[in-house]
């Protein structure tokens, strides 16, 4: 049986039969004639394919900015998408954005231009009062080698004057429903709505693709280098799209998505939420899931350095183990491998929230500043008894075949105070924690001074001696 992948593009509904493992990149150019969504770098880097997206069921929450290129049709049943062309109004007059870009110059070769005019747009429908930090930060995920942004970003502080002063609204109709799955083309999407049924078809289906956010896993997919012949989507799962919040914890659901938990974290943790805003644009953040970051045991992924820091435990449930929670520092067992057996997923990851005398810091060096690989990060949390550590956590990512934390490094520092002098003793403890690999980013010997060199940063910063620099 052949079933429609239904949902909203530009305002009107849309019901289509290609597969679900199609990119919707190639659905809205090859299938539906939206042409002003443009290919860039199939990686999800370049913003070039940004459309705005809204999730089914997730009718209160704004559209946000997403890359087409990495996101499959298994994962828009239901939801809305507004592409280039659905910004201008029934009467084809352009928005604040579009008219601000054209009139300044921001357009010059025009490659890029569509998903950065979506990318503001989105911003300014949630923030019409953006600083430039913000406006940065919705531009981080969008490459432009004409302009050098200044334009765009004048463009984007004139657009938001028009917007504070006669809103827009962004084209909606309201949600369409979910459908239980699709089945097109020789591929087939299942779409669970609770938690028994993602077990029920975890445990059936085991060599099904489990898909997130899909922003790792979408890659080789927009690169025609694979196929996914079965699909089960997390997305709608209610139970994993959930934060639980008290006092002392948060317990976000695995499929709470990176743009979401920043929203959360931001107060209490401000150094995570800049850590989570350099390892992904706003095209990622509304995408990528903290449960899929965790899951693809990647050793430069960059949350668990931080949630291991921060004392996360992981609940890992199947229908017949029920549920087990750990630490997520015991969760990954070695390179791509990890506790998680095959009927089982992770449920949610608790993260402790700041406590008095507690202080968290997140480094991140890489060869960019924004939207790149790790070579190094480190993450730190800190007790402290006036100018005594209490308690220590230091947990790395890019050191080991897994992120991981440093036990000796971190006996170095425990009892004593934090100075330079101390920082440097446990930098040189770091040799018997890690034994760091080779590769492009940087050679063993390399990453081995930066991680000891973050823990005299951490001095330093708590010092007040830190500039903050753009590159690190």
């Amino acid at each position: 049986m052949t079933t429609h992948t239904a949902f909203v593009l530009n305002g009107e509904p849309v019901a289509t039969q290609v597969r679900p493992d199609t990119t919707v990149l190639d659905l809205l150019r090859d299938h539906l004639g939206r042409k002003g969504t443009k290919e860039g770098c199939a990686e999800g880097d370049c913003g070039a394919c940004t459309i705005l997206f809204r999730r089914g069921g997730d009718a209160e929450k704004p559209m946000l900015a997403a890359n087409s290129c990495i996101m499959s049709v298994a994962q828009i049943d239901g939801s809305e998408i507004v592409t280039v062309e659905g910004l201008a109004g029934d009467d084809l007059v352009l928005n604040a954005v579009q008219d601000e870009m054209a009139k300044n110059g921001s357009s010059q070769c025009g490659f890029c231009t569509p998903g950065i005019a979506v990318a503001l747009t989105g911003l300014l429908a949630r923030n019409p009062d953006p600083d430039e930090d913000a406006i940065h930060d919705a531009l981080a995920g969008n490459l432009c080698r004409c302009t050098g942004y200044r334009p765009i970003v004048d463009a984007a502080k004139s657009a938001a004057a028009r917007v504070r002063a006669e809103p827009a609204p962004v084209p909606a109709s309201g949600q369409s429903l979910v459908t239980s799955h699709t089945d097109a083309g020789g591929a087939t999407a299942h779409r669970p709505r609770d938690l028994r049924g993602l077990l029920m078809l975890r445990r059936d289906r085991p060599d099904a693709v489990l898909l997130a956010g899909g922003t790792d896993l979408g890659v080789p997919l927009a690169g025609y280098e694979t196929r996914w012949p079965e699909t089960i989507t997390t997305g709608h799962v209610a139970e994993l799209r959930r934060i639980d919040t008290d006092d002392d914890r948060w317990t976000f659901g695995a499929a709470v998505t990176w743009e979401e938990a920043l929203d959360a974290v931001v107060d209490d943790y401000p150094s995570f939420a800049t850590l989570i805003r350099r390892f992904g644009s706003t095209q990622i953040r509304s995408m990528g899931t903290i449960g899929g970051n965790i899951g693809t045991a990647s050793p430069i992924g960059d949350g668990p350095p931080a949630l291991i820091a921060l004392g996360a435990m992981i609940t890992l449930v199947s229908l017949e183990g029920g549920e087990r929670t750990i630490p997520l520092e015991d969760f990954f067992l070695d390179y791509r491998k990890t506790e998680l057996r095959s009927d089982e997923v992770i449920a949610s990851v608790t993260v402790p929230r700041a406590r008095a005398g507690e202080t968290l810091r997140t480094y991140k060096i890489s060869k960019r500043y924004d939207q790149d690989i790790s070579t190094v990060c480190g993450a730190f949390r800190l007790a402290m008894d006036g100018a005594t550590i209490t308690d220590i956590r230091i947990a790395y990512g890019g050191m080991a075949a897994t992120p991981k934390r440093a036990p000796n490094a971190e006996a170095a520092l425990r009892g004593k105070p934090l100075t330079v002098a101390t920082a440097r003793e446990a930098g040189k403890a770091l040799v018997s924690d890690f034994r760091p690999l080779t590769d492009w980013r940087g050679s063993a010997a390399y990453r081995q001074r930066v991680a000891a060199s973050l823990i005299e940063r951490l001095a330093r910063d708590l010092e007040g001696d830190v500039v903050e620099v753009m590159a690190l």
